[in-house]
């Protein structure tokens, strides 16, 4: 049996005069009860329902196929379509919108279920297995914390450690570049243990680091379970990783993706996976036909997949580390791994692909004349890429659409339970109906745990999601969860006893297939599928059944109704929450000091675009002083203010395309001195900047083209004193902390902020 722990100031003793009188007694822990297995959830990102060998890919996953053979795979298991909401149901168990998070954290709006703060009342796993004596550690990817408050001055109840896990190491946001990652370790920020010259990738730390935690866990409790929330970051862009994996793909893709998707689509029928009579859907006519491409275009498209498919190799191999080490200590047996994706192929790399997504979601375009320079530098620490939306397509085979949108290829991932002790299921394919927010209720109840009525004093709303632990054993066991509805940026569905209702609803400015954004909701056309014999949705009963489906769509209504998923919103940044939430837009001074934490560019000031000054107050030392004074971003965009050869400089990186250095014509003397630097905005994206010492200006120069939407897509922050991860300019090595004293630099923007919400929008949907 569990013992719970002793209530807080409960004493059993007796006190009385003296010791000699007295009898002590001791509080008792929340211990589990004898045999409790550890739990690990493994979270992979943005990896399709195609992608992995054992759903039917020949993308080496040896180490998660090997979790299949061992245990059941869900042909059926269905997410929210986006990272942030999906993370949210698999922790609670409760629907996406009903845990405030309606979609990604850094657009959200002030209505109860899109202001991205997961109520208390949302027990999360990690909280309730606390209170049952496990240990709890989150290692990877969060994005659950609400964007103005990722940053060092924040508080701290929505951070990991805020929400039941006892040690947390990895990053805040949505993505972060592989090679510099934006770190956190428990509630602080941190430095990568080494560099990337030095062969440092955020897969291989993240894997250490949950070793290192069940390894301090056990030399002092042998006995005690853990639950481990693993979530690397693969295979979210940036796709990056060491060239070794990657060249072990060379010429495998060169066949294009219509090819590559028949050949999984027989193997998917082959294995089981599908349904009998599960068609291949078709091509939509946004993704060209491979055989239209040119010869620069298969070339390119095929290495950025070539990349890709390494990435995915790659932390499959951590992962096999992982469980390796579980198996070393001889607790692999009693640990439950839970692994999933949490969303559909993302096809945010559009039609194209990218070397730098700072590029797209700065509406500036790239092509493959320009790209195909550095197709060597593909998943190196020199480009931020991301692949061609036809091998997103080709990712979800045999499905429809993508990542953020409610068809089945958005919302179907696969599902692996291995637990050897616990299960004597070994390499079965389950085709019930199953959806995130069923996994709580699941493991629970195969552990014997009951979800409390109350904890820390809250009272818990109900559980939304319906175990499928009856189904593991039996595959012909019918699904007991019935009804499920979908909302992401204004698509919806509606399942319900093997039927679905659904339409597509563009996203604000991302219209990519040619449909009206702007277009009232009402107008949106509902498709009818029966999914229980038409998994990948091709014939669209609608028009057979109209009854049934205006039933359909009633009860869509009724549970848009029941889980906060109203108002109906595509605005994305548009809602006024993402992009910016916690800076205070009237705010026209901003003072930093030197040393510790960057600063996340939602809070940082917003100086694009807009007339502003930077001006240090610092002492210099007799004989000179080098380094930076402040800076923001990387070498695939931003700008820094440093001094270096005993002169002032100025860098401006235009999105890793061109770089502009403003260098002072006199030296900056020793002593106390003022150093400066102003732009002036002289129209759309464009200015001139100046330096200054001690307020008289020594350098002017145009500057053509200014970064008009986001400086950072991977975490860089803004740095006093120091310049943080890669570099913005190779003028220097990181971090280039100034050898001189900083009193503090202060930023005065007094022209307003350009603001383009459509744009801020697709910025933002790049980073679930």
């Amino acid at each position: 049996m569990a013992r719970q722990a002793s209530p807080e100031g409960e004493f059993k003793g007796v006190i009385g005069r003296d010791y000699r009188e007295s009898t002590p007694w001791w509080p008792e822990a929340a211990r589990a009860h004898e045999g409790a297995p550890n739990i690990v959830y493994i979270v992979l990102d943005d990896v399709g329902y195609a992608q992995i060998g054992c759903y039917g890919s020949d993308i080496e996953t040896p180490n998660i196929d090997r979790l299949a053979a061992g245990g059941v795979r869900y042909s059926n298991f269905h997410t929210t379509a986006l990272c942030s909401p999906t993370r949210s149901c698999l922790l609670t168990g409760r629907n996406h919108h009903s845990n405030g998070m309606a979609s990604i954290i850094e657009i959200a709006a002030g209505f109860p279920g899109y202001n991205s703060r997961i109520p208390k009342s949302s027990a999360f796993m990690s909280e309730i297995l606390l209170q049952q004596g496990y240990a709890t550690y989150a290692v990877g990817k969060w994005h659950l914390t609400p964007a103005e408050e990722m940053h060092a001055a924040a508080p701290r109840e929505r951070w990991p450690l805020g929400r039941g896990f006892e040690r947390y190491y990895g990053f805040m946001g949505g993505e972060t570049n592989q090679y510099e990652p934006a770190l956190m370790y428990d509630n602080h920020e941190v430095a990568p243990p080494k560099s990337a010259a030095e062969g440092y990738h955020l897969t291989e730390d993240l894997a250490d680091r949950a070793i290192e935690f069940i390894s301090d866990l056990r030399s002092v409790e042998p006995d005690k379970p853990f639950f481990l929330y693993f979530t690397p970051g693969a295979c979210h862009a940036p796709h990056q990783a060491p060239r070794e994996w990657i060249d072990r793909y060379r010429g495998k893709f060169d066949t294009g993706w219509d090819a590559w998707r028949e050949e999984v689509f027989a193997r998917q029928k082959k294995m089981g996976l599908i349904p009998e009579g599960t068609q291949l859907s078709p091509r939509p006519h946004w993704v060209r036909a491979w055989e239209t491409l040119s010869a620069d275009e298969r070339r390119l498209y095929a290495r950025m997949m070539e990349v890709f498919a390494g990435f995915l190799s790659h932390a499959d191999y951590h992962i096999g580390r992982v469980v390796s080490f579980l198996e070393a200590m001889g607790e692999l047996e009693n640990t439950m791994i839970v692994l999933i994706s949490d969303n559909g192929a993302s096809a945010e790399g559009g039609p194209h692909g990218s070397i730098n997504e700072g590029l797209f979601f700065n509406a500036q375009p790239e092509t493959v004349e320009a790209n195909l320079p550095k197709i060597d530098e593909l998943g190196g620490p020199t480009t931020y890429n991301h692949y061609s939306w036809g091998w997103a397509w080709a990712g979800n085979t045999p499905l429809k659409r993508w990542k953020r949108e409610t068809h089945e290829g958005g919302v179907t991932d696969p599902l692996i339970v291995h637990w050897p002790k616990g299960i004597e299921a070994r390499g079965g394919v389950r085709q019930q109906y199953a959806h995130a927010v069923d996994v709580l209720p699941t493991v629970l109840e195969l552990i014997g745990i009951e979800r409390p009525a109350q904890l820390n004093g809250v009272t818990l709303a109900p559980v939304e999601g319906t175990s499928f632990a009856h189904t593991i054993e039996d595959a012909a066991a019918p699904t007991k969860h019935d009804t499920q509805y979908y909302e992401m940026m204004g698509s919806r569905a509606i399942y319900h006893q093997g039927w679905k209702a659904v339409t597509f609803h563009p996203i604000a400015g991302v219209a990519y297939d040619g449909s009206d954004w702007k277009r009232p909701f009402d107008e949106d056309v509902w498709e009818l599928y029966h999914v229980a014999q038409d998994f990948s949705e091709c014939s669209d009963l609608a028009t057979e059944h109209p009854q049934k489906l205006r039933e359909m769509i009633d009860r869509w209504w009724a549970e848009a109704g029941k889980y906060n998923v109203l108002p109906l919103d595509n605005r994305g940044m548009g809602r006024g929450g993402g992009g910016g939430m916690g800076r205070d837009r009237r705010r026209k001074r901003y003072v930093y000091y030197p040393g510790g934490a960057s600063i996340p560019e939602d809070v940082a000031v917003n100086v694009r675009n807009r007339s502003h000054c930077i001006i240090a107050t610092a002492e210099i030392p007799q004989g000179g002083a080098e380094g930076v004074l402040l800076a923001h971003g990387s070498y695939f965009g931003g700008y820094s203010l440093y001094v270096k050869d005993g002169r002032l400089h100025y860098a401006y990186n235009f999105l890793g395309e061109s770089e502009l250095t403003i260098t002072s014509s006199v030296a900056v003397p020793a002593g106390a001195v003022s150093l400066g630097f102003e732009f002036t905005s002289t129209g759309r994206m464009q200015g001139t900047g100046a330096l200054y010492i001690n307020g008289e200006k020594c350098a002017e120069v145009e500057i053509p083209r200014t970064i008009p939407f986001r400086i950072s897509l991977a975490g860089e922050g803004l740095c006093c004193g120091w310049d943080s991860g890669l570099p913005v300019t190779r003028d220097y090595e990181a971090p280039f902390r100034f050898t001189g004293s900083i009193r503090h630099v202060v930023v005065d923007v007094s022209g307003e902020p350009f603001r383009d919400a459509a744009a801020e929008q697709r910025i933002a949907m790049a980073q679930q």
